[in-house]
């Protein structure tokens, strides 16, 4: 059995800026929501469909200068896309940043800590 290649390390890009990214995570909703009804078997009926949603939440670590201005992001475009050759890029349109926080410690960098959503996602 031959030995699968998987998707490995993403460049993460900020309006065309490549972003030094230590972690980062995409949660996404589709929206949809059960429609309860009072019916004699006590079940849900059915569904609504509703409104997509993404939420980001990336670690960067904070650089002596040339740092982005986090808590300024306003329809902005993130791409992520896979270091090795063949994998699909993915962005998110639309980004507006929720949170921005900062943390320190004894062995690591300090790191900022951003949360963002986006009203779209695009596989290129």
């Amino acid at each position: 059995m031959a030995l699968e290649e998987y998707v490995g390390a993403v460049v993460l890009e900020v309006d065309a800026r490549e972003v030094d990214v230590v972690e980062y995570s995409v949660t996404s909703r589709t929206g949809t929501k059960p429609v309860k009804t009072m019916n004699r078997n006590g079940r849900v009926k059915g569904f609504a469909k509703g409104i997509e949603e993404h939420e980001l939440a990336v670690t960067v670590v904070i650089p002596k200068s040339g740092d982005l201005d986090w808590m300024a992001i306003a329809g902005a475009k993130l791409t992520d896309h896979p270091v090795s050759p063949g994998g699909q890029r993915v962005s998110y349109l639309d980004c507006y940043t929720t949170e921005v926080g900062e943390k320190y410690s004894a062995d690591n960098e300090a790191r900022r800590d951003i949360k963002l959503f986006a009203s779209r996602r695009v596989v290129e």
